[in-house]
């Protein structure tokens, strides 16, 4: 039997995933939920952007293709849901002593919206403010792989899952280590269970270790 992690030892954290499309992020942030709950931590699994806010409405439309926008409006529209989502999801999450997973953060809008022609520092600028996550996963996916395995799910493709875009926000993603703190790349090529591994052994030495 997993050994439990009682609450009171340990201040609820932030975890946020991020990738390509395809890079596996969803699957991951499932993985560790469960891992997490097994443990006796009470865990709110949530993603960007939401489909709960007006914003986050507007958005499902524009990433299917059912209506455009500019770039620049694309991403203030995903600011909006990011306060939406803290105010309402994260942030009551972490005052009730539960801790958070979140498939996508503010980290998607700084490469995709990069990637669009967008300056990164002014990307910095409309999400500024907003609470910073304990650790940051990044699956580092060949963005080729990325496309079969979307591909693979036989559903319509949205606006930024195509090749020439996957490369240029992947180019953008390798820079941000470098550049913001608490990241931790994980080759995510590799199979699930040994991703999660690698996963599991970051947030055990991180936050479980005694």
């Amino acid at each position: 039997m997993a050994k439990k992690v009682f609450l009171r030892e340990i201040t609820p954290k932030f975890i946020v995933f991020e990738g390509l499309d395809g890079s596996g992020q969803s699957t991951q942030a499932d993985f560790l939920k469960k891992f997490l709950l097994k443990k006796g931590i009470k865990v709110v699994l949530t993603k960007e952007p939401t489909r709960n806010s007006k914003a986050g409405k507007k958005i499902e439309k524009i990433l299917g293709e059912e209506i455009r926008a500019e770039p620049k409006e694309l991403q203030k529209l995903f600011a909006e849901d990011r306060k939406w989502h803290l105010e309402n999801v994260i942030k009551p999450a972490l005052k009730a002593n539960k801790w958070v997973i979140s498939d996508r953060y503010f980290f998607s809008s700084f490469a995709y919206g990069a990637a669009e022609g967008l300056n990164l520092n002014w990307l910095i600028k409309i999400n500024k403010g907003f609470l910073y996550p304990d650790l940051v996963f990044l699956l580092n996916v060949d963005p080729r792989i990325c496309l079969k395995r979307i591909e693979k799910r036989g559903i319509k493709k949205t606006l930024f899952e195509k090749k020439e875009k996957l490369e240029k926000i992947f180019k953008i993603y390798k820079t941000f280590p470098n550049r913001f703190r608490n990241f931790v790349v994980i080759n995510g090529e590799k199979t699930k269970r040994e991703v999660f591994r690698d996963v599991k052994e970051v947030v055990h030495f991180k936050f479980l270790k005694k």
